[in-house]
């Protein structure tokens, strides 16, 4: 469940209309097996879904006629759920990381986070590059600039998705691995 504020948000649920709550007077009705019934009435689709004791389940309604199908609704929804799950797993996150920079950094410290900058292009993870500038560092813009753009070189053959660029007292990059 995430959390907004101070309330928990119940995740949306997708909810299908089933046997007598469909309200739609003719469907186009399909079997278990994915075979065309045709189009039917209302009474006739709930009817030939009694007698083969499954429910009439609306799968599409803004179609014209709206789509019917027969099936057992449990089962109909044990499927949809696998479905997510399998189409979850197929997706990776690319997340973000961040990496801090100050602009006296030391030589061991700057050849540190490279290779830690490193290691996060090559797991396939965007990297967003801050340097901070603080009280009287702001005047040296130039070296914060040279400093980034020095970090990126070392990187090797990536991609710039945002140039550095200051926001504020903070000089950003965003980097890419080049595919």
């Amino acid at each position: 469940m995430k959390k907004s504020g101070r309330f928990f948000q119940r995740p949306k649920r997708k909810f299908y209309f089933i046997n007598f709550r469909i309200e739609a007077p003719t469907l186009r009705i399909i079997d278990s097996q994915g075979k065309q019934l045709g189009i039917l009435s209302k009474q006739e689709a709930l009817i030939k879904a009694q007698q083969l004791d499954e429910d009439l389940v609306l799968i599409a309604p803004r179609a014209n006629p709206p789509v019917a199908k027969i099936i057992d609704f449990k089962k109909f929804l044990y499927q949809e759920k696998k479905k997510a799950q399998i189409s979850k797993k197929g997706v990776k996150k690319s997340a973000t990381k961040d990496i801090s920079l100050s602009l006296f950094i030391c030589p061991a410290d700057f050849e540190r986070l490279v290779n830690k900058g490193i290691g996060f292009i090559k797991a396939g993870n965007q990297l967003r590059l801050n340097l901070l500038l603080k009280g009287r560092e702001i005047i040296k813009k130039d070296m914060a600039f040279s400093l980034l753009t020095k970090y990126i070189s070392k990187l090797g053959q990536v991609n710039i998705s945002k140039q550095p660029r200051q926001e504020g007292r903070v000089v950003r990059a965003v980097i890419s691995k080049k595919k």
